[in-house]
């Protein structure tokens, strides 16, 4: 039995690693190509992918494949910060309402409930539209409509840790709630709340972008994939296909190796999840 386990650790650690390798490849190559994504070459625009340009050049001339490469860094950059901190509003909340509980905890789980009931993207577009736009208004309306799933996750499993023996002892011993929520609590929510940050990357990147899509996100100067997309939609109808298909792809890409990335990384965290 421990000889196929080893074996499907071993698969699931190289898939992580595969995974990771990658994004980080298209992280630095995206700063790399920041520059020259920018430059313009008027005598080769609108040209299909070639050997020169593998994913052909916008109506300005502009290289797409340096424009995605340094439009999917921006969309990370972004998407991090923004699942970073919804996942920050997520602990915070969660271990509240495990060590508080009564009214904190009541009021949690309205909010959670809230949250949950509200039309997702509707709720995201207003929020970027009522912060004026920009890359701030994206990472804060991301961040603010993507902690409530995560947040039920973590409560259930903060609720489970307080009322265990071990923390009833140490109420006993006439331990704060701040040291149970220190010592014990952080211990065990911290591989869910890694899971759950990971998990939440490849939502804000899509959201990202489907905000700068609509003008709504980044400024329209910097190469986002969100941006590119939009901005091919003019040309689409000349035949300038690779415009909007080849970022689109990349994008897809690298959300769905992030996805790998948190679900290999829970199968080792709580291999009965993964069925290991």
């Amino acid at each position: 039995m421990s000889g196929p386990r080893v074996d499907r650790r071993r698969r699931t650690l190289l898939w992580i690693g595969s995974a990771a390798a990658v994004v980080v490849a298209v992280l630095v190559a995206g700063h790399l190509v920041a520059d020259s994504a920018q430059t313009t070459d008027l005598s080769a625009r609108n040209s299909g992918p070639s050997a020169g340009h593998l994913f052909g050049t916008d109506w300005l001339g502009r290289d797409m494949l340096q424009r995605t490469l340094a439009g999917l860094r921006l969309s990370l950059v972004v998407g991090t910060s923004a699942a970073l901190l919804s996942a920050a509003i997520a602990i915070v909340l969660a271990s509240a309402a495990a060590v508080f509980g009564g009214v904190v905890d009541r009021v949690v789980s309205w909010l959670v409930d809230l949250f949950l009931a509200l039309p997702h993207l509707v709720l995201l577009i207003l929020l970027a539209f009522a912060l004026g736009g920009g890359t701030q208004a994206v990472v804060i309306a991301v961040a603010v409509t993507h902690w409530p799933t995560l947040t039920r996750v973590l409560r259930g499993h903060a609720r489970q840790v307080v009322t265990s023996d071990y923390v009833g002892i140490a109420r006993g011993l006439g331990r704060s709630r701040g040291w149970i929520a220190t010592r014990h609590l952080s211990r065990h929510l911290l591989g869910h709340f890694v899971v759950g940050t990971v998990l939440l990357f490849p939502h804000a990147i899509l959201h990202e972008a489907a905000l700068s899509f609509l003008g709504l996100g980044v400024d329209r100067a910097e190469p986002s994939v969100g941006v590119l997309l939009s901005e091919s939609m003019r040309y689409l109808t000349a035949g300038a296909w690779w415009l909007a298909v080849l970022p689109g792809l990349c994008l897809l890409v690298v959300v769905k190796l992030i996805d790998t990335i948190g679900e290999n990384t829970r199968a080792l965290i709580d291999p009965r999840s993964a069925h290991l």
